[in-house]
């Protein structure tokens, strides 16, 4: 929503601003930035993309940045000091703003939010040309509304999370979220994601335990297929239990690598390396 619009029923609830951070996605983006025009302000944070991602979001907001990648909880909690908004949306370029969720949460606020400061609600993934409805993947509940003087975003990368002082509700409907292209761009994310995590873990002292790289990945297969239902899923949820265990192995192996070769760069904490060399899209 450009500069100065006021989406209907605004003046009965309060301000919501929705953050985004980008790099390169001008095939997703525009998806994104439809489903929370109805908030009162958009922000954008870019890490300086290549493609036609800013373009297209100065269509919606003039509130778009470009800022050096900070790391997943560096730049939200930019985005988030930003924002001018009292309740902010964080809301990545794959993702969507389901129109059940949208209007859960405008009746919500217009009936007066009282002492709640979050607000949390399921993320459903598309992959592979299906809902997926089992699994590791859903409800895979975030919290992701959020009263902007009760919470900011913390966590280890590349795995951020919000946290908040005060009560926090579950609404039903969920966000959407348009992941991975292919299992080929499923695996690379995966490949870069085992990275960060492996090296957080080598420069904060972990070592490498054969137990760990024998029994993890079989296990995370168990729960994501098994425990967790992923086998409903048929097929798809074969391959994200499989690639789930395949990530938890490469993270291990990369430790016992990073331990045994002891190269320099493995020295470097994973928040500060540049963002092109360790992911192409916002994903989680």
């Amino acid at each position: 929503m450009m500069e100065g619009a006021s989406p209907p029923g605004a003046e009965r609830r309060p301000g919501i601003s929705a953050c985004v951070i980008t790099f390169n996605e001008e095939d997703k983006i525009r998806r994104c930035l439809e489903s929370v025009r109805w908030c009162d302000e958009i922000v954008v944070v870019d890490s300086f993309s290549t493609d036609r991602t800013i373009e297209i979001c100065r269509e919606y907001t003039d509130r778009v940045y470009q800022r050096a990648w900070l790391g997943y909880v560096g730049q939200r909690n930019l985005v988030r000091d930003l924002a001018r908004g009292p309740w902010l949306l964080y809301i990545d370029a794959d993702e969507e703003v389901s129109t059940d969720l949208r209007d859960e949460i405008m009746a919500r606020f217009e009936a007066g939010v009282n002492d709640t400061v979050g607000f949390e609600f399921p993320r459903m993934v598309y992959y592979l040309g299906r809902w997926i409805r089992h699994g590791e993947w859903y409800p895979d509940v975030k919290l992701r509304l959020f009263r902007k003087d009760s919470g900011r975003t913390e966590g280890e990368e590349p795995h951020d999370r919000v946290v908040v002082k005060g009560p926090v509700e579950r609404l039903a409907s969920p966000i959407w979220h348009y992941t991975y292209d292919s299992i080929e761009d499923h695996l690379n994310t995966m490949n870069r994601f085992s990275t960060i995590a492996a090296r957080r873990r080598y420069v904060n002292g972990g070592r490498f335990r054969l137990r760990d790289l024998l029994f993890h990945p079989p296990f995370r297969f168990l729960k994501a297929y098994v425990i967790r239902g992923g086998f409903r899923d048929g097929l798809h949820g074969l391959i994200i239990a499989w690639v789930s265990a395949f990530a938890s192995a490469m993270k291990y192996a990369k430790i016992w690598e990073m331990q045994h070769t002891g190269r320099p760069e493995y020295q470097a904490q994973p928040d500060t390396f540049p963002h092109t060399k360790w992911r192409r899209h916002l994903k989680k």
